[in-house]
């Protein structure tokens, strides 16, 4: 199981990565929704690894400075391959969500959660792209793996 987790962690760097990649060539073209869905779904793995190691976690609409976001997205990945490697899957951890509302999932619900959201942001990143005139990016696992 540690192993398909890497695995679909390596899978969001890299479409993280060719989304930042798309949206910084293409700044001019690009509307603010999409740059704060790009921020978003950075923050959303920052936070959930943050939960995860009891670390301060950013805000979750906070708009980083554009040219940091290919740092966090390695430092999002450094630290989700951390996790998988390092802690209890099954383990269950109590926090608290963005409004303050105590909830509790295993570490293994939790990592999966960060990759799942992820996906759908990149989807909806894509639908932007396409409205504003922009190729949108081939994001499918399948195409990962291809």
């Amino acid at each position: 199981m540690k192993e398909k987790l890497i695995d679909l962690f390596e899978y969001t760097y890299h479409f993280n990565n060719e989304m930042i990649k798309v949206i910084s060539e293409n700044r001019e073209a690009v509307d603010d929704k999409t740059i704060s869905l790009i921020n978003h779904t950075l923050n959303a793995q920052q936070i959930w690894n943050a939960r995860i190691s009891g670390e301060t976690a950013f805000e979750v609409w906070q708009i980083n400075p554009f040219d940091t976001l290919e740092e966090i997205n390695h430092q999002n990945f450094l630290k989700s391959i951390a996790i998988v490697q390092n802690a209890d899957l099954e383990k269950t951890i109590e926090y608290h969500n963005s409004r303050g509302t105590k909830f509790e999932n295993t570490v293994f619900d939790m990592l999966f959660h960060a990759i799942n959201h992820s996906t759908y942001h990149r989807g909806q990143i894509n639908s932007l792209l396409k409205q504003n005139g922009l190729e949108p990016i081939l994001t499918d696992y399948i195409f990962y793996k291809r």
